[in-house]
């Protein structure tokens, strides 16, 4: 094939790339010379995050993934929340006033609303997009099977599994349920749906080598945040990732510090995505869109996520 074909094939959507018959590269692994832009908890710089608003926004603006953050309810569902609390998104505080609990937050108590202390159907109930915006009122909480029905054929889905020893305490296995319901939906295996890869990832290195015991095949990312132990970010720290996971996704801070960071981990033979991009906090860049075209194309990270994935810059400036 002509060198124009593939050059053609990496200026299309992971999507459009599938549909239009051209090839992908080994499923696990990013389109090699590709920048790829992750709605980071959907389009949720104009949408309430993890509702379907911002999932189908997060398509409509070009999203190679969409990334739903999963937890589980009281009788053992996946839902898309970010938080291991529902006081936050919801309007939990109205409709269950008397099931809050009090939790010791840093110094501060207050109440809470855990997801695990609530069936599905309870949390049906609840409002998920009020407190973003009047005119997304009545936007639920999605299940993951809801978001899977959502994005599937039109972008890749990216899920975090959020506190799973948690669960696992309270009698919830969180990554075997995820695995069920990528089986159930036949996307447990790389390429099983060329236009909807999965990639699966976690703050928790236990939890990705458990996934890896439970025959999981799926690419794995381990995500390092600003509080992790230095010893991660180093040479030797990312040969020890790249024993569990197949990509590392430090935070953008980490990467300004230490640059290096990237040349490290590429010699592991892991993946870098970054978090998180968002119009809000640029620092010290003039806007979000200038701020990821410095870490894709001058740091040279693979992808980033985004909660804005319309701003994504797909090719750099030409000098």
């Amino acid at each position: 094939m002509s060198l124009s074909f593939f050059r053609t094939a990496l200026a299309l959507p992971l999507a459009t790339i599938a549909l239009a018959g051209l090839p992908l590269l080994t499923p696990g692994q990013y389109p090699r010379g590709r920048k790829i832009n992750i709605a980071h908890r959907g389009a949720s710089a104009y949408a309430p995050e993890h509702t379907l608003a911002a999932y189908r926004l997060a398509i409509e603006q070009g999203a190679d993934y969409v990334e739903p953050d999963l937890q589980m309810t009281k009788d053992g569902v996946l839902v898309c929340l970010h938080d291991a609390t529902l006081e936050r998104t919801t309007n939990v505080r109205t409709v269950y006033p008397d099931r809050g609990r009090m939790e010791t937050i840093g110094r501060e108590a207050r109440s809470v609303w855990p997801v695990a202390d609530f069936t599905l159907e309870e949390i049906k109930r609840l409002d998920a997009g009020s407190w973003f915006g009047p005119q997304f009122a009545g936007e639920r909480v999605l299940t993951f099977q809801e978001m899977i029905d959502a994005v599937r054929g039109q972008a890749g889905i990216y899920p975090e599994i959020k506190h799973p020893a948690r669960y696992a305490a309270l009698g919830l296995d969180l990554p075997r349920a995820l695995l069920d319901s990528l089986k159930k939906n036949g996307l447990d295996r790389p390429g099983a749906d060329p236009r909807t890869p999965v990639i699966i990832q976690s703050f928790e290195a236990d939890s990705l080598r458990r996934l890896r015991r439970l025959g999981c095949r799926l690419p794995l990312v381990f995500l390092v945040d600003d509080e992790a132990p230095g010893d991660w970010i180093s040479p030797a720290g990312m040969r020890r990732i790249r024993r569990f996971a197949d990509g590392v996704s430090p935070s953008k801070r980490i990467v300004a510090q230490t640059p290096e960071m990237v040349r490290w981990a590429r010699a592991a033979g892991l993946s870098v995505t970054l978090y998180t991009f968002k119009s809000s906090a640029t620092g010290d860049f003039p806007d979000v869109e200038a701020e990821m075209r410095h870490f894709l194309y001058e740091r040279d990270v693979d992808a980033v996520f985004t909660n804005n994935p319309d701003r994504f810059p797909r090719q750099p400036r030409p000098e």
